[in-house]
């Protein structure tokens, strides 16, 4: 007997493989829904993040940088009131340094005025010079004042101007700063190798003289030996030769102590 066979059956609908396709594709979908909204960035908090950085004291008073929900809306009086202050400072601070620059400025312009009325009183304006630099107020002694030539003791004929010079330093309370120059000759004996000792030794026997002789505090002194390195006019004749050996004591400015490499006492 031959069986009969029996038609398939096809069932109705998508195949179960598609539902767990589908099933699939909706978890992608959430995932990333989930991460674009969390990549999202709250306006609000970011500014109220920001602004904690800006803010110095503002971990002395908040536990949290987003305090409230919208932390941006609110500021903190306590913060603001330290913020004032800050600011109130500094434009006190500011003033303060403005006013004593200009101080400083207008007692060494003075400064300036009273040397050259004390070079004319006591007839030394042919002598000695004075001029109002950047670093102070700076007295200029040619090597004929104070000198013999390639030599580093102090003449009879120079000291009372050396001592006319330690009554006016004596009368003011800034550093001095003594610089020795020579021409660009060349010098070699057993006492000066060079230019360089020479020079140094000069800026040191006006220290010492000043010191010793108008007591003078040798602690405001500065000695410094330039050799020919620091010429006024070129070395090309006798006459420029002449204005390069000098001795100069600067009154220094307050102001410019830090580059001379000295401190306030």
């Amino acid at each position: 007997m031959k069986l009969k066979r029996k038609d398939s059956v096809q069932e109705k609908g998508a195949p179960k493989w598609m539902v767990t396709f589908s099933d699939l594709m909706t978890l992608i979908l959430v995932f990333f829904i989930l991460l674009f909204s969390m990549s999202q960035i709250d306006k609000e908090k970011f500014e109220a993040v920001a602004e904690s950085f800006r803010s110095r004291a503002i971990f002395d008073f908040n536990p949290s940088v987003v305090e409230l929900e919208h932390p941006a809306d609110k500021k903190d009086d306590n913060q603001q009131d330290i913020s004032e202050f800050e600011s109130e400072e500094g434009e006190d601070v500011n003033k303060d340094k403005e006013t004593g620059s200009t101080d400083t400025k207008d007692s060494l312009n003075q400064l300036v005025t009273e040397v050259e009325t004390f070079l004319e009183n006591n007839d030394l304006t042919e002598k000695i010079t004075a001029n109002r630099t950047d670093r102070g107020v700076v007295l200029t002694l040619q090597e004929q004042v104070l000198f013999n030539t390639a030599e580093a003791e102090i003449i009879s004929t120079g000291q009372p101007f050396l001592k006319k010079v330690g009554q006016l330093l004596n009368n003011i309370p800034n550093y001095v700063k003594v610089e020795g120059h020579t021409d660009d000759r060349p010098i070699s004996n057993y006492r000066f190798p060079s230019n360089w000792e020479l020079s140094a030794a000069r800026a040191s026997g006006v220290i010492r003289y000043l010191a010793q002789e108008t007591a003078v505090d040798a602690g405001r002194f500065t000695a410094v030996g330039y050799g020919d390195t620091r010429p006024l006019v070129p070395n090309t004749s006798e006459e420029n030769w002449q204005k390069n050996r000098r001795v100069e004591i600067v009154i220094l400015d307050p102001s410019y102590k830090a580059q001379e490499g000295v401190t306030s006492p």
